[in-house]
């Protein structure tokens, strides 16, 4: 005997799809939509009820349940209806206006909005008492997560970014004879701070306990260039990061570099690096040679990623800042 067919059958755009499909790999999500998301789903590719019951662990009921409710609500079934209850304590305008809060600039003391910062500026401008977690609440209601933060670049697409990507790998992998490779770029405005107090090394049943004050001892700005070869790194403080700083930094490796030895550069887009006065200098200077990352690439700079590692390694984690 055939199967009976359900009354509810369930039929997805495209859009749906993908969107349940989405909710269905969620994994912070809340059970119920993630558990309604997977039954619409197996529903949509006609399993039975039964079945769907067992591969997400509910009853045959609570799938019939999910199908009608589908059926009728569309996407808001992935949702609970709305229940009877005691009114709500904040109404629409509250609502309104902790949104418009967390989607506005913040403070110029704070870097972006916080549930606490938020709670605070309802209450100080507005009268309204609201503590920071019921304000989370609303926020979540909304999808609304003002602490956390997509980086995005408004750029246009270099066509020729990966030809010259290409370029800089194929030098690093195969350095031409009789050529001294080296990764050249400025480090500015790098703190120098020490820790108030020593940091107690871990011991037996006892995690590492590391000071979080620390003193300032001003800033330092460096120039460095990294042997592509041999990886050692020469390194020079600057007072200023300009073409004339620059170039004072180049005849320092053209007098030191033997003679018969050409000199390859890799550089950025910066502008002491492309200015009249460099282009000068190196047309004065045949032997020197030049190949610059694409723009937005600066980490293709090898002496860029030991600059992050140094900072990472030494600076940070070695309590100097």
């Amino acid at each position: 005997m055939s199967r009976p067919t359900s009354t509810d059958p369930v039929r997805l755009t495209r859009r749906r799809r993908r969107a349940l499909t989405r909710i269905s790999q969620q994994t912070s999500g809340q059970f119920r939509r993630v558990r309604r998301a997977r039954i619409l789903l197996a529903a949509a590719a006609k399993v039975t009820n039964a079945q769907i019951a067992l591969q997400v662990g509910c009853t045959p009921a609570t799938v019939r349940k999910v199908r009608a409710d589908y059926h009728t609500r569309g996407m808001r079934a992935l949702d609970d209806r709305p229940r009877q209850g005691r009114p709500p304590v904040y109404d629409i305008d509250v609502h309104l206006l902790i949104i418009a809060t967390a989607t506005s600039e913040p403070p110029e003391t704070d870097a972006q909005w916080t549930h606490r910062l938020i709670a605070e500026h309802i209450r100080r401008h507005h009268g309204v008492a609201i503590s920071p977690s019921q304000t989370g609440r609303i926020l979540a209601a909304a999808d609304i997560k003002p602490h956390r933060v997509q980086g995005w670049l408004n750029r246009p697409d270099d066509p020729g970014f990966f030809t010259r990507a290409a370029q800089i790998c194929a030098l690093y992998q195969a350095i031409p004879a009789d050529t001294v490779l080296l990764s050249v770029d400025e480090k500015t405005g790098v703190q120098a701070r020490s820790r108030r107090y020593g940091t107690r090394r871990a011991g037996p049943g006892r995690p590492e306990r590391r000071e979080f004050e620390y003193r300032r001892h001003g800033t330092v700005s460096l120039i460095a260039a990294l042997n592509v070869a041999d990886g050692t790194v020469r390194p020079k403080i600057i007072d200023r990061n300009d073409s004339e700083t620059f170039l004072a930094f180049l005849t320092d490796i053209d007098r030191d570099t033997p003679d018969h030895l050409r000199v390859h550069l890799v550089l950025d887009n910066g502008s002491s690096h492309t200015s009249k006065a460099t282009r000068a200098w190196l047309a004065a200077h045949p032997r020197f040679t030049v190949t610059y990352t694409p723009k937005h690439a600066s980490w293709l700079n090898m002496v860029v990623r030991h600059a992050s590692r140094m900072s990472t390694a030494t600076l940070i984690e070695g309590g100097a800042a």
